[in-house]
């Protein structure tokens, strides 16, 4: 991968780093509330000390009914609130109790971001209590309708818009934002949401959603995110005649207007926010992806969670399936439907680690990788021009049309989805793959659901139950042949969380190849015997912090070896430090 972006910036890596660069690095805890233990008191600080009315508005420090009879009194909340106090278990329980009452996942999802906007701590709470059941809400498969719908459900602003209006005067509006010490940014430009294509403006969820779980899931702290969408304008002519549509209605801005607006962005984020910033790019085009981690990935903290997060999360799934399939990485073949950004991303992290791991140059592991787009697959024959991302993937072959005949022509033991199309995996696709592999891995990537390349059920019954099988959105249990088989998902929030709290723990300036490959190695020695007897190659998400604190020991471990890490002394215990680091949702006393 960072060859394939050095050669897009003349030569450059990340590793070359400017002497001037920032040192220090960290969680920072302004108030030390993260410092506190349970028992000990802190201040509900917003401009002045917040109290009445204005602390049960304040989603940071707002109890609800689990205000004590002192607090009460201290801040000025007689009267206020019903005279019946209650746990924040007992809020839980409650609040648990009428999300599962709805039977539309976008009722539940917007149930739920009220909660977010009311009460911070127990919205965290609840997510990090019940990961498994509310995932699914907050991400995807239901974060892709509620960006679709996302001008209707519309009620309250969460980020900051950023507009071509803007230009100019992006500095000043970051300073709008009320929090000044940001450590991760995600920000997106609407233009390639999920699968479900051009959002515009209504992109906004994406960035929201990822950032609850760099929260839930990675214990960043929440006044430490900002989401942002860049507002160049959408080409989607039913939101531009849509009247609840919360963008500017004009086609996109490409080109010279487009590069300036982002590139005052980056500039403005830095100037801002300082050297150390995670700025995480989601749901770009491919065109401008690409450009954009190539442009910035030497002078910022950058990460592209389309190519760079699905690239680690699938390698993890793919290391760890060599226990049930059997061999080493080298000893496999692997096809891609869909030559994009992830596919092109997921295609180059696999050939690092096999080069890694047999000191062969990762111009010959590409050999070992095919992929198929549009046209057919991607071979040097090929008339028509290819991009540049694709260009490292076209190998010496006859031209073949189609994901049938390749799969026949090259005889795979790994399939790979992520072309955005679903039921593309077809029976006959899957029956060929099964034919010569007793075991086949068949990934199914594409966001949400219904853009999955196959179903669990459709992997499970055309493989005569002999499929290992993971998607990037959930799938039920399937039963056959009087077998229970238990679909994995290979969902990027194993993965970025981790990966931005080791980068934050670390101060790292700037992230590296071998920092997703140290994410990936950490993931996979995760999956357990128990894990593997189910046909599983992810752990469950039930110990997803866990999880996330290897994760961030590995990448703050790699960054200190590669020099890019700025927090001195290095932590003896990096696992410890990660997990202390995290953010808990559990209330606080008030003075």
């Amino acid at each position: 991968m960072e060859s394939t972006l050095k050669e897009m910036r003349d030569g450059v890596s990340v590793l070359d780093l400017d002497p001037k660069s920032a040192v220090g690095g960290g969680v920072e805890d302004v108030y030390g509330e993260d410092a506190a233990t349970e028992d000990q008191l802190v201040t509900p600080w917003t401009y002045s000390v917040a109290s009445g009315y204005s602390l049960l508005r304040d989603p940071q420090y707002n109890k609800g009914l689990a205000f004590t009879e002192r607090e009460r009194d201290a801040h000025y909340l007689r009267g206020l609130l019903p005279p019946a106090t209650a746990t924040q278990q007992l809020q839980e329980k409650k609040l648990m109790h009428n999300i599962r009452q709805y039977q539309i996942p976008l009722q539940k999802y917007m149930a739920l971001t009220e909660l977010q906007e009311r009460n911070e701590r127990l919205f965290y709470k609840l997510l990090i209590d019940n990961v498994e059941e509310l995932l699914p809400i907050v991400y995807t498969p239901t974060v892709g309708e509620a960006c679709q719908k996302y001008g209707s459900i519309f009620r309250r602003p969460q980020g900051l818009y950023i507009s071509l209006k803007e230009k100019g005067r992006i500095l000043e509006v970051l300073k709008n934002w009320p929090e000044k010490s940001i450590q991760v940014i995600v920000v997106t430009d609407g233009e390639r949401i999920l699968g479900l294509g051009d959002l515009g403006c209504q992109g906004m969820g994406i960035p929201v959603g990822k950032l609850a779980l760099y929260t839930a899931l990675g214990g960043v702290r929440p006044s430490a995110c900002l989401p942002v969408t860049i507002d160049v304008g959408t080409n989607n002519e039913q939101l531009l005649k849509d009247e609840f549509y919360i963008g500017l209605r004009q086609k996109r801005a490409t080109g010279k207007e487009y590069a300036e607006l982002l590139h005052e962005f980056m500039s403005a984020v830095k100037q801002n926010y300082g050297e150390k910033v995670l700025v995480q790019f989601e749901d770009f085009a491919n065109h401008n992806a690409f450009e954009l981690l190539a442009k910035y990935g030497t002078t910022h903290l950058v990460f592209n969670d389309d190519i760079q997060g699905t690239a680690a999360v699938v390698l993890a799934g793919v290391v760890a399936a060599l226990k049930l399939i059997g061999g080493t990485l080298s000893d496999h073949k692997f096809l891609f439907l869909g030559a994009g950004e992830a596919g092109t991303g997921i295609a180059e992290l696999i050939a690092l680690e096999i080069s890694k791991k047999t000191n062969v140059p990762v111009e010959e592991t590409r050999k070992k990788i095919w992929l198929v787009d549009s046209k057919g697959l991607i071979v040097s024959s090929r008339k028509d021009p290819l991009q540049n991302f694709k260009k490292p993937w076209a190998h010496e072959h006859e031209p073949v049309k189609d994901l049938l005949d390749a799969v026949k022509a090259l005889k795979p033991t790994v399939l790979i989805g992520s072309s955005g199309v679903g039921r593309t995996f077809t029976k006959e696709v899957i029956e060929a793959l099964s034919s010569f592999n007793e075991k086949p891995l068949i990934m199914a990537l594409s966001n949400p659901t219904s853009q999955s390349e196959c179903t669990a059920e459709e992997a499970y019954t055309w493989s005569k139950g002999r499929a290992i099988f993971a998607s990037g959105s959930p799938f039920d249990p399937v039963e056959y042949d009087g077998k229970n088989f238990v679909p994995g998902q290979s969902n990027n929030a194993y993965i970025f969380p981790g990966f931005g709290l080791g980068l934050v723990i670390s101060g790292a300036i700037r992230v590296h190849d071998d920092m997703l490959l140290a994410a990936s190695e950490a993931l996979a020695g995760q999956v357990s015997q128990e894990n593997f007897d189910k046909g599983l190659i992810y752990p469950p998400f039930s110990n997803i912090r866990k999880i996330s604190a290897q994760i961030a020991a590995n990448v703050a471990a790699k960054a200190y070896e590669l020099g890019v890490a700025t927090r001195i002394p290095r932590p003896e215990n990096l696992v410890k430090y990660a997990e202390s680091c995290m953010y808990s949702p559990l209330y606080r006393n008030y003075r």
